[in-house]
């Protein structure tokens, strides 16, 4: 068969129109609000919004051939056009499987209680029940008619313990809760809102199940569980697809700094064992996302038995809670060093590829400094810690313990892919110039 036309894309155009697509495909989803509901949209409207993405970036592709003088087939770019759309619906109309099952493979326990005892309630928990293939698991349920007696437990598939109104304080600070459903009678809402501004103080995302569509802003957003819709108030940063890019950034950041850093890093353990008695990595208990419990790790910087004597120096304190003493007499001569530059921090590398921290974030507390946080200071639980932060390059050590609590919740409320970096990058000059580090 003869063919009266030869076609061909040579290597560095090709390269070109993959990397134009893409920042085209991208910035016109962001554009047309796609990435907000691609997990949750009607197929109608996946089909539709795919078509929208898809024809505006066909637009761009064209006009991005004629500036270069390309010279690609119209047959060419139609077909490119249609596989685009083709594969984006196939990924969307799956994504909300997809996204299940990358955080029931690699992220971690979702702990959920619901309030409410009626129809609504059991209903939901047996939704949960549903989704525990996924990560999520239904631990009790909450009365909803503050101080009238109540079941002790509630038997669906499985038996789940029933707590008072009263009690949720509590629980709050003894058991890791990751988010709760109010199934209730809407008119039950207004009597509820005491409870609803407790989670948001905190920071626990909150769902209310609801028959009805208000008016939703930036901060109220609309989702589904199976097909119960909900009503969810998050007052920390919620875009998955964002926080899949930040964590994904985080593995490749920390894996490719362990592996340069890995010679220095063992060197500076060297230095630290035959300079003072003692192990070179300091282990301890931390607080991480939503108050679970990690094991944080520092290159020693103070004597073996720093922690023994942590009690008689606390006076010495320049902080309310956090212990931060001006040359603190249990540091070593080496590890001042290391603390001036922040090279004791180095091993959190690991917390950071293991998932327990972030490369920026609120720094991780102690679980005695948590105990004594107000309401509204535990909201910085319900972002990932990080190895630094907004405090942390505006004064380090010299901030003050309000004005650290300060500038964890702005750093959360104005959280952005693009301010993770610009942190990153203002933390490497702080942290080599030694500044505001005791």
């Amino acid at each position: 068969m003869d063919l009266h036309f030869e076609f061909y894309i040579l290597p560095p155009e090709v390269a070109l129109l993959l990397v134009w697509s893409m920042l085209v495909w991208i910035g016109v989803g962001y554009w047309s609000e796609i990435y907000d509901r691609i997990d949750a949209a009607h197929p109608r409207v996946i089909l539709r919004d795919a078509f929208r993405q898809c024809l505006l970036g066909g637009g761009f592709i064209i006009l991005f051939q004629y500036l270069l003088r390309l010279d690609l087939s119209r047959f060419f770019m139609a077909i490119f056009a249609a596989l685009a759309w083709v594969l984006m619906c196939l990924f969307r109309l799956n994504a909300g499987y997809i996204f299940r099952l990358f955080r029931r493979e690699f992220g971690s326990r979702h702990f959920v209680m619901v309030v409410g005892l009626g129809e609504p309630a059991l209903a939901m928990g047996r939704q949960l029940e549903e989704a525990a293939r996924f990560g999520i698991r239904l631990t009790g349920f909450l009365a909803d008619q503050p101080g009238e007696p109540h079941a002790k437990e509630i038997e669906i598939e499985g038996r789940y313990p029933v707590h008072s109104l009263e009690s949720l304080p509590e629980l709050l600070k003894s058991h890791v809760i990751d988010e709760i459903v109010f199934a209730v009678d809407s008119r039950r809402l207004m009597e509820l809102e005491d409870v609803l501004l407790a989670c948001d103080d905190e920071g626990v995302r909150t769902h209310v199940a609801v028959d009805f569509f208000p008016h939703v802003n930036s901060r109220i957003y609309l989702n589904r569980l199976g097909s119960s819709p909900l009503l969810t108030f998050s007052a920390t940063p919620h875009d998955e697809i964002r926080l899949l890019l930040k964590r994904i950034t985080d593995i490749l950041l920390a894996g490719a700094a362990l592996v340069l850093l890995f010679p220095f890093m063992l060197f500076i353990m060297m230095i630290i064992r035959f300079t003072s008695p003692g192990p070179a990595i300091f282990r301890q208990e931390r607080c991480g996302l939503n108050g679970r419990r990690f094991v944080f790790y520092k290159f020693r910087s103070m004597c073996e038995n720093a922690e023994a004597m942590r009690a008689s120096l606390e006076h010495l304190s320049e902080r309310q809670l956090a212990l931060k003493i001006p040359n603190d007499p249990r540091l070593t001569t080496v590890g001042r060093w290391l603390r001036r530059f922040s090279i004791d921090e180095m091993p959190q590398l690991w917390n950071v590829l293991k998932g327990d921290m972030s490369l920026v974030g609120p720094r991780p507390a102690l679980p005695e400094e948590v105990e004594h946080y107000q309401r509204w200071q535990r909201r910085r639980l319900r972002m990932r810690p990080g190895l630094t932060c907004l405090w942390a390059v505006s004064g380090r050590d010299s901030v003050d313990f309000e004005t650290w609590m300060r500038l964890d919740m702005e750093y959360i409320d104005k959280w952005s892919l693009a301010l993770d970096w610009k942190i990153i990058l203002r933390t490497v000059p702080q942290v080599l110039s030694g500044k505001g580090a005791h």
